[in-house]
């Protein structure tokens, strides 16, 4: 997984949505205690800089380097690079002790893990029974009409260069395994919805595309997906009302749920 977003660890940071504060001070709201979070996946630190407005202490684990490196630097946010696969004993030495955590989060990157042994790692160090895990997702932004009726059909061409973990990103997290209990004031794990936005120009906008592991893929297979037909499309519609700067909305899914007496 680190490997399909290595190259293109720059783009990614620069054009990827900032999750809305909405998000966290909801996540926050459903811990009783705000000691410790584990931000895993977490990148280049666009979730962790944010948890930490809210929690004393976050660590952040990621097997890219290049992401981490990328990651903003803040006195209560502790980064480490970490294996693919976490060994218990990793685990304590990196991460905490035995139920020890308010609160994980996971931010667009669930889908691509082993979610049995990580279930099983994340109830060892959450706080019991109140602990939360919060593991969300974005799908693809919405600028306008003109700008979407273009976008859609060329989506739908780069289907055979996603992995097939990003099915469950399209189904909104609706279909992912989650085996958690719902939080108080809550009936179920969701997901809950909120929306990112980011203004952008098309340059901007074509970044962000570039910034997609299908792309990357696509051109390690030799295929350009922004052809220049494709290319002047989207400059017509964007162009149409006038307007180099566009609202992109991206919409976010959430699954929350505590670990309970497990």
């Amino acid at each position: 997984m680190a490997d399909l977003f290595m190259k293109q660890a720059k783009q990614y940071v620069g054009a990827r949505p900032t999750y809305p504060p909405e998000l966290f001070k909801f996540i926050a709201s459903k811990t009783p205690c705000h000691d410790l979070v584990w931000d895993v996946g977490t990148g280049s630190g666009q979730a962790a800089q944010s948890l930490a407005c809210f929690y004393k202490n976050v660590v952040g684990t990621d097997t890219s380097i290049k992401q981490l490196e990328l990651a903003p630097k803040l006195p209560n946010v502790r980064y480490e690079r970490t294996p693919p696969v976490l060994s218990w004993n990793e685990l304590e030495q990196i991460v905490s002790i035995q139920s020890n955590l308010d609160l994980v989060t996971i931010a667009q990157a669930l889908h691509w893990f082993d979610r049995r042994s990580f279930y099983d790692q994340v109830k060892w160090v959450l706080k019991k029974p109140h602990g939360v895990i919060a593991a969300w997702c974005y799908t693809e932004p919405e600028v306008n009409e003109a700008v979407d009726a273009v976008f859609e059909p060329f989506y739908a061409t780069t289907d055979p260069f996603w992995a097939p973990e990003l099915k469950l990103v399209d189904d909104r997290f609706s279909t992912i395994d989650f085996p958690f209990e719902p939080v108080e004031g809550t009936d179920h794990t969701g997901p809950f919805e909120f929306v990112a936005e980011r203004f952008m120009n098309l340059e901007e906008y074509f970044t962000y595309i570039k910034s997609w592991s299908a792309y990357q893929t696509a051109q390690e297979k030799g295929v350009e997906l922004l052809r220049d037909e494709v290319i002047e499309s989207f400059k017509r519609a964007w162009n149409e009302d006038g307007h180099e700067q566009k609202v992109a909305r991206f919409p976010v899914f959430l699954r929350l749920g505590k670990v309970g007496n497990l």
